[in-house]
């Protein structure tokens, strides 16, 4: 039992003497990250920020470019950089710097694959090149490889404001784009970031959430749907969604008025105008169908310019129901629509004798204002 014991205890000295507290950075190089979104798609970098003044206090302002942080590729004498496989600069300082990304992008027009990389620079003058390596995991550019390198590519730097620490930052953020720069001293190195096709990102990420709990949402169906509508894109796609929004023999869909003018819109956007009318046609007399729901069906035709459908939804709608004050706004659009201003008058009038509150009303006057001067109260 001694003996085990004895042995025991040297295992566990073993380990502890390997074990390390944490420490603060080398050199006070602070750890720092930072992440920006393109949309869903996304940017992080890890990074350890250098100062202009040294651990010992001293100003090396002016001394950084092309001094500290040498032009070219340097001999950097430890791991396997030598004259022969001379280092770039690897970007920040300690650990090397990785940059993240999660989805397929564009750097300075050039294709990358999602995923982690080793990012190191090669400084000069007037040209900087930026690398992004396979290697994330040593440290620094110590035991850089150029034949690990995924990509290369060039930017131009800029003079800019004092920066004591060495600090990474976004500009020109845009769902489909972004800037990186990278300040310190009085240097910006400015890296452009793209993303090829957005819209394709949230379409895959829908396919993804439409198949997970959030599909029992029918909702999520719907919100799918509109989002490939306004954008004009993916409509095949925004098709199926919608057929399974609208079947009841597939949960959660639903045949009502909503889910049937949701396949109706990308019948529209497909440029397919009789099925679509075809089916709005049904979809105003589905029971859930309420006045306000047909009225901004009418405001939708004459949007898009169809004045006659839009009074024939107008006229529906006031048999459906023939009292309520946006029903004579209907009536009052779709005559002025087709240019009848006598008898969109006359609706306007009825119009104003119910108007519910001074906003509303004010509103009837100002159409009755151009319905009187001979012009359409829908511009």
């Amino acid at each position: 039992m001694k003996k085990i014991l004895s042995t025991a205890f040297g295992l566990l000295t073993g380990i502890v003497l390997y074990a390390q507290i944490s420490l603060p950075p080398s050199g006070g190089n602070q750890k720092a990250s930072v992440t920006q979104y393109m949309g869903l798609v996304s940017v992080t970098i890890n990074y350890s920020s250098p100062d202009v003044h040294a651990p010992d206090g001293t100003d090396r302002r002016g001394k950084i470019w092309g001094g500290l942080v040498p032009y070219g590729m340097s001999n950097l004498q430890f791991g396997l950089s030598n004259d022969k496989n001379p280092s770039p600069w690897r970007a920040g300082a300690n650990e090397n710097t990785t940059i993240a990304f999660s989805h397929e992008v564009e750097i300075e027009g050039k294709p990358l694959a999602a995923g982690v990389y080793g990012l190191h620079m090669i400084p000069s003058e007037n040209e900087w090149t930026v690398i992004f390596s396979k290697n994330t995991t040593a440290w620094g550019s110590y035991f850089y490889r150029p034949e690990e390198d995924v990509l290369r590519v060039t930017v131009q730097p800029f003079q800019s404001a004092y920066q004591e620490w060495l600090t990474y930052t976004f500009d020109d953020r845009e769902e489909n784009r972004c800037r990186v720069l990278l300040s310190w001293e009085e240097l910006t190195i400015p890296i452009r970031i793209s993303v090829p096709d957005p819209n394709a990102v949230y379409i895959q990420k829908f396919g993804e959430e439409l198949q997970s709990f959030h599909g029992f949402r029918l909702e999520n169906w719907i919100e799918a749907v509109n989002f490939c509508v306004e954008r004009k894109t993916h409509l095949d796609q925004a098709l199926e969604w919608a057929d399974h929004a609208m079947n009841p023999q597939e949960f959660p869909g639903e045949k009502n008025f909503r889910t049937m003018q949701t396949k109706a819109g990308v019948l529209y956007a497909m440029k397919r105008e009789a099925e679509a009318d075809a089916l709005m046609a049904e979809a105003i007399r589905m029971p859930d169908a309420g006045m306000q729901a047909v009225h901004a069906f009418g405001r939708q035709l004459l949007a898009q310019k169809k004045q006659d459908k839009a009074l024939e939804i107008f006229k529906y709608n006031a048999e459906k129901f023939p009292k309520e004050f946006t029903v004579f706004v209907g009536l009052t659009r779709g005559y002025s629509g087709i240019g009848d201003y006598k008898t969109a008058l006359k609706y306007a009038r009825q119009a104003l004798a119910l108007a519910p509150d001074s906003a509303n009303k004010a509103n009837i006057e100002g159409m009755i204002g151009k319905l009187e001067a001979g012009r359409d109260c829908n511009l």
